[in-house]
């Protein structure tokens, strides 16, 4: 069940193919942007909401929607159904009743630029581990209808064993050992088009030139240096 809140709170692989620049318009208001919000942590209906101004701003007339366990004054709510912890709430992300085409945000990510491009991509899209180039971060993903099953059969078969064996990599290093996926990198998709802000902002003491979405991916949140 989805609600609009009024208080706060080995499967088949498809293959991704690249996005026809024609069709960015109708792609992009195919998909729906998402996020996350577990209570109980450091987040608050108030990140969700921070969020989706960005997104409006940056995507005019996206549909978003935010599954959690609490209400977000303004924001349609899809429910969250299990208890599953911390940044394993994500893989609800992938319930295959969900008909959703999500473009996902954790809620420590600022979207500083247009979201057009990374609407528009077909297929499942993950970034690059900033610190582990050749794992995954799941901060920012495109998640077709078509790979949820695969995914969700996967995890639920033994969540309490995937939750134990990846204990320190979480969902990222989950999704990239599920065998029901092709995913492709954002950083070979849309080329320069994400950032890390520990790595890349700090860095240079700049957004570098280009770039429409900066994962914060742990200390220090946006807003905790005024973004």
């Amino acid at each position: 069940m989805i609600t609009v809140t009024e208080n706060a709170a080995a499967a088949s692989r498809p293959v991704a193919e690249p996005p026809n620049d024609n069709d960015q318009g109708t792609l992009g208001s195919m998909k729906t942007v998402a996020c996350v919000l577990r209570s109980g942590g450091e987040f608050e209906p108030r990140h969700v909401v921070r969020l989706l101004d960005q997104v409006m701003e940056h995507l005019p007339g996206a549909k978003f929607r935010c599954l959690s366990d609490i209400n977000v004054r303004g924001v349609e709510v899809i429910p969250l159904r299990h208890e599953w912890p911390g940044w394993w709430a994500k893989m609800e992300l992938f319930r295959p009743e969900l008909p959703d085409d999500w473009l996902f945000f954790d809620l420590d990510t600022s979207v500083v630029g247009s979201l057009a491009d990374m609407a528009a991509v077909e297929g499942p899209v993950i970034m690059r581990d900033v610190v582990l180039p050749g794992g995954f971060q799941s901060s920012i993903m495109a998640i077709p209808q078509s790979i949820k099953a695969a995914v969700w059969e996967a995890f639920t078969a033994a969540p309490a064993d995937h939750m134990q064996r990846f204990a320190a990599g979480g969902d990222q290093e989950f999704l990239q050992s599920c065998r029901g996926v092709d995913w492709r990198l954002w950083e070979d998709i849309c080329p320069g088009q994400l950032c890390s802000y520990k790595v890349d902002v700090q860095r240079l003491g700049r957004i570098p030139a280009g770039v429409r979405a900066v994962a914060f991916h742990g200390k220090p949140r946006p807003w905790e240096v005024g973004w």
